[in-house]
């Protein structure tokens, strides 16, 4: 089959910003697209948890966005006229080694409106999206790919292509259940990255915290990043009444070597760094352990396509990290397959 020039049946494995990209750019150029992600809802990373009857939200993934690329500010532009996004201008302070991140003092930084999943929203709405889908193994027949899923068992569509829009391990995971020998260099490269988790703590406070910034750069002890979510545009659950959230990230390698530690433990050390930058103890907290937050030394291949057996790679961990890396990736591979 020319990829370039028929119309395809393909299926992108996971709605994250890298993958909803791809199949935007691709059911846009003409092809059908059936995205299929195992959460609730599409974002990945650029995740909120909230809880509206005890009226709170809170950013735990993605903290902000920057652009730098051209046509991703031209992307942002579109999610800002669809108040999808907004700029974020917080007190922000560098806690420790002063040096470090001083460059990103002057950066402007965006935030989804009102919260971190709206842009992901935006993405899907024109998108055929199964949620709720864990996709566990690949299969090709002579009429192309099959997927099976933990909920479903083995899927009835056939695709010409599938686009795997997921953290490194969990690729080269996807690409082994396939038995495909072809197959065995993309599972090399997705082995030869190293991802790393993140504790991510979300704070509760009935009154704003007298801190002197709305977020920091921790750079010694177990943090490394904090921010009062209330802060940013638009969080009406949150801010009423003088209450507020916050977030408390986790240095990458402190949570790796915690990642079995059990909730209360790891939240019992980052209060205790956060008290010592002077914040009281919250009325409650919820922890979140992302595994697969960041890519140490991401790559910069951008995108990974294999003509020859319909098979495709995206996400930041190809393309530098972070979410702008992501889009820029999801777009590369659907310009890739397109030839």
């Amino acid at each position: 089959m020319t990829f370039s020039s028929a119309r395809l049946e393909l299926a992108v494995v996971g709605a994250g910003i890298a993958g909803l990209a791809c199949a935007g750019a691709l059911q846009q150029a003409g092809h059908r697209v059936q995205l299929f992600e195992k959460s609730r809802g599409p974002g990945g990373r650029m995740s909120t948890r909230r809880d509206e009857a005890a009226g709170w939200q809170c950013d735990h993934g993605a903290q902000y966005l920057t652009a730098r690329d051209p046509d991703f500010r031209a992307e942002l532009q579109r999610w800002l006229a669809a108040d999808a996004a907004a700029l974020w201008t917080p007190r922000l302070s560098v806690i420790g080694e002063a040096d470090r991140h001083r460059r990103e003092a002057g950066l402007e930084r965006f935030v989804g409106l009102p919260r971190m999943t709206a842009p992901a929203r935006l993405l899907a709405a024109e998108l055929a999206l199964s949620t709720g889908c864990t996709i566990t193994a690949l299969q090709r027949e002579p009429g192309g790919w099959r997927l099976h899923s933990a909920e479903k068992g083995l899927l009835a569509p056939r695709f010409d292509a599938v686009l795997l829009a997921l953290p490194a391990p969990q690729a080269g995971a996807l690409l082994r259940t396939a038995a495909e020998e072809e197959l065995a260099a993309l599972a090399q490269l997705t082995d030869s990255v190293r991802m790393r988790g993140c504790w991510a703590l979300m704070l509760r406070y009935p009154a704003a915290l007298a801190l002197p910034f709305d977020a920091a750069f921790v750079n010694s002890g177990p943090l490394r990043w904090v921010a009062r979510d209330s802060s940013k545009p638009g969080r009406r659950i949150g801010s009423e009444g003088g209450s507020e959230t916050w977030l408390l990230h986790a240095e990458a390698e402190w949570s790796e070597a915690r990642l079995a530690w059990p909730a209360d433990a790891v939240a019992a050390e980052l209060l205790r760094a956060f008290a010592a930058l002077g914040a009281p103890a919250p009325v409650t907290w919820t922890a979140h352990r992302w595994r697969y937050a960041d890519t140490q030394a991401a790559l910069s291949l951008g995108s990974v396509w294999r003509a020859e057996t319909g098979l495709g790679l995206c996400g930041d961990w190809l393309n530098g990290g972070k979410v702008e890396g992501a889009w820029l990736s999801g777009r590369a591979l659907a310009r890739q397959l397109a030839g």
